[in-house]
């Protein structure tokens, strides 16, 4: 791996640490808000939910504009609005205006600055052999923003307030902007035989392996939005401190470190579909058996380390198959569409978690259902057989 690469990689795992740090703590932020402005959970999950929709829905073309024009505009405008979220959130005062700040400015920020723009530069800059592992050291950087940022947020909560932490957290993630320099992410050469936008959607679009890779990423969705969003409060309403969620997610981030560095290192020397159809089966086995066994501080620890080896190590394995499947030249635009599917269900995630919640005074209906989803991911996954399309196969490229 050259010089170039590795400043690229620095760089993409320090903006996605950014990034994803402080994204993964909005879930501290639903108690104090709706307790001062007495919002039921539903108006904080929903500004929540919106945003990881608009996340979604904005990451193909965030990502066709990456593959097309290099990934550090892109980056660059996705800080700025970023930035701009986060303090518009910490004036917020309404419903509308926590969906507009939370939801539409912040999702269209994370849509320029995480993993689909992020590892697409990262695969097109580093060896085919090498891309597996480079993804999940990228991801794991991700994840160790989470375990550096979640005591870091609440601490900022408890000195300055939810406001206040919330323009601190805007001037942080502002610090995207300068790092996006070190992105010198360029589009590959084009070539005379080259794919249209048009072209490869429709060969994305006529594969099977496409489709079900993308309904599985719903699954991941759901599940990390819902138990990012509302773990913190479902211990609280089980009598445990509020420290002890904040100190779940941060083991869940410290530990996905370590699971997703792992997963990359295993995609690049097994079969990816079947290790994604084992991760979903595996967290459908830790959610079961955290909401059936007595709960204590212990278990809920031992919940985060377990859900943390298993959190987005499904990113690098998703993103190296679809490079695999088609290529890296529209592996952003790609990626992306595979990741509106994942935003979906974090959309439901998030959302439903507070609906159903505010109906029943209970989280035990989301549980269940996250239990089947995982079941219904690891049958989808498996079927998926990592082998390039004829294109490729036939052109002897990876373009």
């Amino acid at each position: 791996m050259g010089r170039a690469s590795l400043w690229i990689m620095l760089g993409g795992s320090l903006i996605l640490a950014l990034s994803l740090g402080i994204r993964h703590g909005f879930g501290l932020f639903l108690p104090p808000m709706s307790a001062e402005f007495g919002w039921g959970r539903e108006v904080f999950a929903f500004a929540i939910a919106l945003q990881n929709l608009i996340w979604g829905l904005a990451q193909p073309f965030t990502g066709a504009l990456a593959d097309r024009l290099g990934a550090k505009r892109t980056i660059i405008v996705g800080g700025v609005l970023y930035a701009v979220g986060l303090v518009l959130m910490g004036l917020a005062d309404s419903p509308w205006s926590l969906s507009l700040s939370a939801g539409l400015l912040i999702g269209l920020g994370l849509s320029g600055t995480s993993f689909s723009v992020i590892l697409g530069a990262i695969g097109r800059a580093v060896p085919m052999e090498k891309r597996s592992m480079a993804m999940g050291i990228a991801s794991a950087a991700g994840s160790f923003g989470q375990f550096a940022m979640l005591p870091g947020t609440l601490g900022l909560i408890g000195w300055l307030g939810w406001s206040a932490a919330l323009l601190a957290l805007g001037l942080l993630v502002a610090l995207i902007v300068p790092l996006a320099g070190m992105i010198e992410d360029r589009p590959l050469p084009k070539q005379g035989n080259e794919q249209t936008l048009l072209e490869a959607l429709r060969e994305a679009g006529g594969h099977s392996g496409f489709w079900l890779l993308s309904l599985g990423f719903f699954v991941c969705g759901f599940q990390v939005v819902f138990i990012g969003v509302h773990l913190p409060a479902y211990l609280v309403d089980q009598h445990l401190p509020a420290l002890v969620g904040t100190t779940v997610l941060a083991l869940v981030g410290l530990f996905n470190v370590f699971g997703t560095y792992i997963a990359g290192w295993l995609g690049g020397r097994m079969a990816k579909p079947r290790l994604l159809s084992a991760l979903y089966l595996a967290r459908g086995v830790v959610i079961a058996a955290f909401v059936m066994a007595p709960l204590t501080v212990w278990s809920a620890y031992a919940f985060g380390v377990a859900m943390g080896l298993l959190w987005l190590s499904t990113v690098p394995l998703t993103n190296g198959t679809v490079a695999t499947l088609f290529g890296v030249r529209n592996l952003s635009m790609l990626g992306g569409i595979v990741f509106l599917f994942h935003q979906l269900g974090a959309f439901l995630g998030g959302w439903l978690g507070g609906y159903l919640y505010d109906q029943t005074g209970s989280y035990t209906l989301v549980w269940q259902i996250s239990i089947a989803l995982s079941l219904m991911a690891a049958a989808l996954n498996w079927p998926v057989r990592e082998q390039p399309v004829a294109r490729l196969q036939g052109a002897g490229a990876e373009a």
